[in-house]
């Protein structure tokens, strides 16, 4: 079955094509992953990295980026200033009503958020790479790279172009080749990193290999979960009138339980980190040394406290809530069934329609934010529970989330190509 599929795979030239374009890209981005930033002291480097921990906020930029931080690569903040920028953007669009506007107007649109959002992204990344490296000298690494003006902007010059490189590379493999460029590169990253964490764990010993195994199965059971759990949905039927005809003619609303996707855990780990790095900011200073102490005991990522994995996963239900209810509108889509003719059986259109789709959402939502919570926290637990340390998980939850997700659309792109193939052969 598998080498069939695999076979009708080969044998359609444009989507043969658009695979090897793919793997080639994706390969070009692993290899830049190992070109350093130039003047870093990349002994210094990879002694502190070698006693810091995979659930630190270095760790998740590690995780993310393939090893790209073990390098010093110049391509070190991945895509996460492109990310921030599309966020931002997303609820901008929501609070301006003339980027809203400009939102709506297709395609054309559609190129001037692009535009805005690769500019902030450049800006974004200009910030982060300055902040990243100082944050990497005051973490008891020493003076990896000279962060005095005006030597530092070699190097945050290279890594904002590094940045703007992976941002192309993803733009080039959505337009190009299969499936989406961004995801597929984060996928990439992730992926990457789990055959140097298999390798350290049976390298370790037997002290960790009981927990490691326990994990392994809680992962597949993850993983089954996750599938479902993207594909689950609640169908709203439609009817709309069919003035020829004598009945209406049906369809549905697919309301999907995860509406936010990734987008509520990224939000949480960027706010439930802040803490530590602000922490790692004031360390030399004296008169804050309680607050870092506080801040290292209970909102620790690398030893994990109950606070800590309780404020996690009540701020991934929270930002479900709120950004579902930024791109989710009701209103519009209650208005938009009521022009084309259509209503739920026994709604009435207009104001109760829209009522109907926020009660649904909002239920979907709670369910929806509580899975996701769960998915994120259970690698803590094992952190905090076993032998297991945060840099022995083979993948943390968000990471499963973002590897389910794109296999599923990449799977769905695939078969929609070959369908058109084997359409194209019969017309």
């Amino acid at each position: 079955m598998v080498f069939t599929y695999l076979r009708q795979l080969w044998r359609s030239p444009d989507l043969r094509k658009r695979i090897i374009f793919t793997v080639a890209l994706l390969l070009v981005y692993r290899i830049v992953s190992h070109i350093a930033v130039p003047g870093a002291d990349k002994a210094l480097l990879a002694k502190f990295l070698s006693t810091s921990q995979s659930g630190s906020a270095l760790g998740i930029f590690a995780a993310l980026t393939g090893g790209a931080i073990q390098h010093f690569s110049i391509i070190m903040l991945g895509l996460s200033p492109y990310i921030n920028a599309s966020i931002i953007l997303q609820l901008c669009a929501v609070i301006f009503p003339k980027l809203e506007a400009i939102s709506k107007e297709g395609i054309q649109g559609q190129q001037k958020i692009n535009t805005y959002t690769r500019w902030l992204s450049w800006l974004l990344a200009f910030i982060q790479s300055y902040g990243f490296l100082v944050l990497l000298n005051r973490s008891g690494a020493g003076n990896i790279v000279d962060t005095s003006f005006p030597h530092v902007l070699i190097p945050m010059i290279m890594v904002c172009a590094g940045c703007i490189f992976v941002m192309w590379l993803g733009e080039l493999i959505t337009e190009k080749g299969i499936g989406n460029g961004i995801s597929l590169i984060i996928f990439t990253g992730i992926v990457a990193n789990i055959p140097k964490t298999l390798s350290t764990m049976f390298v370790a010993g037997q002290e960790k290999i009981g927990a490691f195994y326990l994990f392994l199965v809680v992962s597949v059971a993850m993983l089954v979960a996750v599938v479902l759990f993207t594909d689950a949905h609640r169908v709203i039927p439609v009817t709309y009138a069919n003035q020829g005809a004598g009945r209406g003619v049906k369809g549905n609303i697919p309301v999907r339980l995860n509406q936010a996707g990734m987008v509520p855990i990224i939000f949480a780990v960027s706010l439930i980190t802040l803490p530590g790095i602000i922490a790692q900011f004031l360390q030399t200073a004296p008169r804050f040394a309680g607050l870092v102490n506080f801040i290292n005991l209970n909102l620790n990522a690398t030893k994990p406290s109950m606070i800590y994995i309780a404020a996690y996963f009540l701020l991934v239900i929270l930002f479900t809530y709120f950004y579902v209810s930024v791109t989710f509108k009701p209103e519009d889509l209650a208005e938009n069934i009521q022009k084309r003719g259509g209503f739920i059986p026994g709604i009435r259109p207009g104001k109760q329609t829209a009522e109907m789709l926020a009660k649904v959402s909002s239920r979907l939502n709670l369910w929806g934010g509580i899975f996701l919570g769960i998915v994120a926290i259970i690698p803590l637990l094992f952190t905090k529970y076993s032998t297991l340390s945060s840099s022995d998980l083979i993948v943390s939850g968000s990471g499963l989330i973002i590897i389910v997700g794109v296999v599923l659309e990449l799977i769905r792109q695939i078969n929609a190509q070959l369908l058109a193939h084997d359409y194209d052969k019969l017309v």
